[in-house]
């Protein structure tokens, strides 16, 4: 119990009965619980939000959830326990390849859920990793909001700091200027555009044709990391 105590889950399912039951019971053991009915629901919260661990269903309308756990375990190291009625061992190993730290089958007992999901906290926290996140030459400490190009530091300014954490944290997804605006420090959309300049020219190559923070017109920006 000393594990999970105030640890933040995501659930994520498309089963609402489901979802609100394992909410129910994870909270009931110590859990603080959030969910998501679906792959596009859990990326918008986890770009804004920071979480222990989440527990994610395989079989979901639109991208399913081996995706997304790639795309979770591409942006940072968040452990994953998979939910899924596909018993067979090739479905657990492709669970595994796709990053995830343990796997489940349905129907499942909930104790022995909260169990596995003790054991992950516990192995997280022996590990303690920082969460970084790689672009060319350079690798960003979300945590820490610390940046190094070619190992060695990079200074930013706190504005820059703030939005390269809201890139960070969605890789690959476009985040348009209001919802960069939301986690910065300035008051002005136009003035996001002034700090994406400034943080091309510390992390691009050639700021005037960005490899990795780049333009998507009319939509906003992305960052493409590896």
């Amino acid at each position: 119990m000393a594990q999970a105590r105030g640890a933040h889950a995501l659930v994520v399912d498309d089963d609402i009965r489901l979802r609100e039951l394992l909410q129910r019971y994870l909270v009931e053991n110590g859990f603080r619980v959030s969910s998501a009915r679906d792959a596009e629901d859990a990326r918008r919260q986890l770009a804004g939000l920071r979480f222990d661990l989440v527990v994610l269903d395989v079989m979901m309308p639109g991208e399913d959830g081996l995706s997304l756990a790639r795309w979770i375990r591409a942006t940072g190291t968040t452990p994953i326990l998979m939910l899924t009625a596909m018993g067979e061992a090739s479905d657990r190993i492709g669970g595994f390849e796709s990053g995830v730290d343990d796997y489940l089958t349905k129907p499942f007992e909930p104790r022995e859920l909260v169990l596995r999901l003790e054991a992950i906290l516990r192995r997280a926290g022996e590990a303690a990793p920082g969460e970084r996140v790689r672009f060319g030459d350079c690798v960003f400490d979300i945590q820490r909001g610390e940046l190094r190009r070619d190992g060695r530091p990079v200074r930013l300014t706190s504005a820059e700091a703030a939005l390269l954490k809201v890139f960070a944290r969605n890789p690959g997804g476009t985040i348009s200027r209001e919802e960069l605006l939301r986690g910065s420090e300035e008051g002005n959309p136009r003035t996001v555009d002034v700090q994406i300049t400034r943080l091309r020219r510390k992390i691009e190559a050639d700021p005037r044709a960005p490899r990795h923070l780049q333009t998507v017109w009319g939509q906003g920006y992305v960052l493409w990391s590896e």
